[in-house]
């Protein structure tokens, strides 16, 4: 019986992704040792790194159960142990047993998220993400750490914490988020595009921390501001229907 040959392609995702949870243990050392700083752009590089997993699997058509599987306990890693230790190091230990709350249940939250999506992947829309991605609520708690350390928000601590908890419970919501996967691209968008992506690199020259912490933190709360505003505008809707049925039926 002949053996089945050995396939490199799938060997370039799955390295990624282990580059990712190795970094994301690199930066778990890091928070550890106090270098906070360096334990957040760590967790920003394992961001880039599991972006890039998933791309060059889906191009070189090497996408695999064992990928999936192999990408959940990467992303558990480097987006929800790391930050949770970067947080309690940085900040979460002075607060005692709430410090530890706010941590633990961002990582069981975390895994719960990572679990729902990889049951829901096969049904779920493309285009959007059910619940905060654990990759953008990993971001979001290394940037605002980073922002405490270089600003020094000592007074800003609680808030941080508080903002953590509700990231937390955002992940298993059912908020969505446009997932920017699939997105049509035109001709004649592409001087916008190249523009705006200039504009994006300049920003982040200059205010890499800022601009990262805020446009995620704007990413995030937008969702639930459209997800309140939609609950609004249907609520309306099927009042006025009700009534206009009510007034029809006397």
């Amino acid at each position: 019986m002949e053996k089945p040959s050995f396939d490199i392609r799938y060997i370039f995702p799955n390295l990624f992704t282990a580059l990712s949870v190795f970094f994301g243990v690199i930066s778990i050392i890091a928070s550890i040792r106090g270098d906070f700083e360096k334990a957040a752009y760590l967790i920003f590089i394992s961001l880039i790194l599991d972006g890039i997993d998933g791309r060059v699997a889906r191009m070189t058509n090497a996408t695999s159960k064992f990928g999936v599987e192999f990408d959940s306990l990467a992303d558990i890693v480097a987006f929800g142990v790391a930050p949770a230790v970067l947080l309690y190091q940085a900040i979460g230990h002075e607060f005692g047993k709430f410090g530890t709350l706010v941590v633990a249940l961002y990582v069981v939250f975390g895994a719960i998220r990572l679990a729902r999506f990889n049951v829901m992947a096969p049904s779920s829309e493309p285009s959007v993400f059910v619940g905060v991605p654990i990759p953008s609520a990993a971001v979001f708690v290394a940037g605002w750490v980073l922002l405490y350390e270089k600003y020094n928000l000592t007074s800003f601590k609680e808030a941080i914490l508080v903002m953590t908890l509700v990231v937390a419970f955002l992940m298993v919501s059912n908020v969505r988020y446009p997932s920017f996967k699939k997105i049509d691209l035109k001709k004649t968008q592409v001087i916008k595009i190249l523009v705006f992506l200039v504009v994006i690199v300049a920003l982040l020259y200059l205010y890499p921390a800022e601009f990262i912490t805020l446009g995620i933190t704007f990413f995030i709360f937008a969702g639930v501001v459209r997800a309140g505003y939609f609950l609004i505008r249907r609520k309306i809707r099927y009042n006025s229907g009700k009534s206009l049925s009510k007034e029809n039926n006397e």
